[in-house]
């Protein structure tokens, strides 16, 4: 995989996500532009794995805007749950990205399974495909637990509900630079920076 240089797509439509990345991204002069800017179709994520779908999605966007792309595909994992959400914590927000919907859905599950572990982690698998060449997977995850009722209005999807190890705020307290170097994407970012370097 060359160094990367110039503009690279970011297969999302996440708005969050995609701010979340161009921030990662800014240390290596790149031009992060989201796949939403460039009109380019979500494509169905039918893996059944983080890194599958990563790679799924990175490779539709290098093909479709023939730029270097990369895609994350990341989700919760709630042990007591078997791992659910998993890779449907977007759909579990149903059409409308009703992450309130999805939380307490997450909160039912565990009080109808009568869990007393609230042990839980953020996957995110990182995916770079370059237009018509490889694809490489980096994978970070971010360990906690599930606190109920959520807490702060800050940050996008779960994080509200997810207490990180040895932390005394949710992700949905912190500000964006307070949480971004504890998240599981920065933690596939370094692995993926250190394979570019």
């Amino acid at each position: 995989m060359s160094r990367l240089h110039g503009r690279l797509v970011v297969a999302s439509h996440n708005s969050g996500k995609v701010r979340e990345i161009g921030a990662l991204l800014a240390p290596l002069g790149v031009e992060a532009i989201s796949a939403a800017a460039l009109g380019l179709p979500e494509p169905e994520e039918t893996e059944t794995t983080f890194a599958g779908n990563a790679a799924l999605k990175a490779r539709a966007a290098a093909q479709a805007s023939n730029l270097p792309a990369l895609s994350d595909d990341s989700g919760l994992e709630v042990f007591a749950l078997g791992g659910a959400p998993g890779v449907y914590s977007a759909r579990w927000a149903g059409p409308d990205k009703d992450f309130r919907f999805a939380m307490e859905r997450v909160w039912r599950e565990l009080q109808e399974k009568g869990a007393t572990d609230f042990s839980a982690r953020f996957v995110c698998a990182l995916a770079l495909a370059e237009p018509g060449g490889e694809t490489q997977v980096f994978e970070g995850e971010a360990r906690g637990s599930i606190v109920w009722p959520p807490r702060g209005e800050k940050g996008f999807g779960y994080d509200p509900i997810f207490l990180p190890e040895g932390g005394d705020r949710t992700f949905g307290e912190m500000t964006h630079e307070e949480k971004l170097p504890l998240t599981h994407r920065a933690r596939a970012f370094e692995k993926l920076l250190a394979a570019l370097r």
